[in-house]
Order: structure tokens, then sequence, then C-alpha cells
């Protein structure tokens, strides 16, 4: 008997291909970009605003009153930078500024060694006290700060300013190193010392490297504070060559009318230096500033 042979159904048609649905339709929660790039457009102009006017009254030409500083004039940023004084003042703070960076990146390292690696008796009241200190303002320690350094002829010196600024960014700077030397297993230390290392040597080959981005991050807190201290150095320091880049902005204004060519081209040569080191450092501060902040 032979085998019936059946016919096959026949073949349903293809669907059509269905066009895939954008992530932003399938997924309602999803914030609009115009309510994120609104609110930052905002404040980039809030923020760029200030910064061009004081770009426009230094290269515009006194007299003129165009939006757009054309022609471009240096008569401003000469008139600052050899009659007023700036070149003088401009050293003044780069010094203080970097003696400032060097003594408080340094004694930090040390002491946050030494609270981070040791366990010894009052510890804990020690950085209470630290921390304690950062709640009571400059402005209140200006008197006692006045009669020490007077006693101790640093009086119109720029040592005041740099002692002043070291003593008051110094619990900071502490507290920050001995989180980021905390977050360092000691084993890689341990390992040093098994191989013959001292415990400085183990320290320099070790860890010191480890604390790149945690230095730059101190170092750059030290410096923006030293380089913008205005009121310590309006107190300690009483003649012209000792002024530094805020002082002199202050007495740009004079009592009866304002140059504002030469105040704004103040303004831009106290915050190049500013720009230029950030501009830098940008790679490793936000790397130093979370490394120490999650205990691993």
């Amino acid at each position: 008997m032979s085998p019936t042979l059946t016919a096959a159904p026949p073949a349903a048609p293809p669907r059509p291909p269905v066009a895939p649905r954008s992530r932003r339709s399938a997924d309602p929660r999803r914030t609009p970009r115009w309510a994120i790039y609104l609110p930052l457009a905002v404040y980039l102009l809030f923020t760029l605003v200030p910064f061009y006017w004081i770009l426009l009254f230094a290269f515009r030409e006194t007299g003129s009153t165009s939006l757009f500083p054309w022609p471009l004039t240096l008569d401003h940023f000469s008139t600052v930078w050899n009659g007023a004084g700036f070149s003088v003042f401009f050293k003044n703070s780069v010094i203080i500024a970097v003696l400032t960076v060097f003594f408080s990146t340094t004694i930090a390292l040390v002491g946050g060694y030494a609270l981070a690696r040791f366990s010894f008796r009052g510890k804990g009241a020690f950085m209470l006290m630290m921390l304690c200190t950062q709640f009571i303002p400059g402005a209140m320690m200006l008197i006692p700060l006045f009669d020490i350094f007077r006693a101790t002829f640093l009086i119109n010196s720029l040592w005041s300013i740099v002692v002043a600024d070291v003593v008051f960014h110094l619990p900071l700077s502490l507290m920050l190193m001995a989180g980021f030397i905390r977050n360092i297993p000691i084993e890689l230390e341990e390992a040093a010392w098994i191989d013959g290392c001292g415990r400085l040597r183990g320290f320099l080959a070790t860890v010191l490297p480890l604390l790149r981005p945690g230095i730059v991050a101190i170092g750059s807190f030290a410096f923006i504070s030293a380089w913008n201290n205005f009121l310590f150095a309006l107190m300690f320091l009483n003649s012209q060559e000792q002024f530094t880049v805020p002082v002199g902005l202050s007495y740009l204004l004079g009592e009866y009318s304002v140059d504002f060519g030469a105040l704004a081209a103040g303004g831009v040569v106290a915050v190049v230096p500013v720009v230029v080191v950030f501009a830098y450092i940008q790679r490793y501060l936000v790397q130093g500033l979370s490394a120490g902040a999650v205990k691993g």
C-alpha cells in the first residue's frame, strides 16, 4: 500500500519588521534633555558673565562703551604691573603660596602618617581638637597673632603670612592625609620591611608614590588659601614692598574715583595663576578628593 503524500500548509507571510522603540520613549522616568541642559546653561552664563566683564574692562580702551574689547589695548596691564607695583605684589604672593604649600604638605605627610599608622594615648582627643579649630574664624585670631608676631619681630615680614596660613590650613591637611594613608594597605610597607627597608625608606618607596593625588589635593587647597588670603596680609604687612596681590587690588579703589580698567587688569593678574594651576592638576584633584572619602 503506497503512502499518501500530504501537501505542506502554505507558509505564513513574513511579519513586517517592528521598529525598535527608542530608550527615551520606553522609559517614562527618563529626564528630558532640556531639563538638564537649561539649568546648566543658566549656571554657566551666571558664572562666565563676570569673567567676561573683567576681561572687557581689562582689554578695552579707557572711555569706550563697546561690549566687545576692540581694539585691544594692554595699557591697563602696563599701568598695573609697572605703575601700581603689581610686579612686586605678584612676587610676594608667589613666595607666600609656594612656602605655604611646601610646609603644609610636608608636615601633613609626617603627621598624617603618625595618625594613620600609630595608636597612642589621646589620639582621639587630638583629632577632635583639630576638628574644632576649623570652626574658629580667622578674624578672631588677629589680635593674638599680632601680639605673637610683634614679639617675634615678624610684623611686616612675609614669614608672618606663611606661618599664619600654614597653621590655619594644617588641621584640614592632617585629617585628609591621614585618610589617604589609611586607605593604603600596610602590607605594602611590611613587604618592604621584609626586604630590608627601614620605615622611612619603605614609606618613600611604597606609600609616597600612591599619595600623589592626595598631595595634589592638599597642595591645591593650601595654594588657593595662601594666594587669596587678604585679611592676614592686610593686618600684618604695612609697607608697600611687602604687599600681596589681594592687598594691592584693594589699594586700587580710590576714595572718590575708581580706575575700572586698572582694577580689572589687576583682577586678571590675580586669577591667571589659579587657573593655570587648576588646569594642570585637575586630573589629580577629583581622584585625590575621593581617595580619602571611602575606607577600603
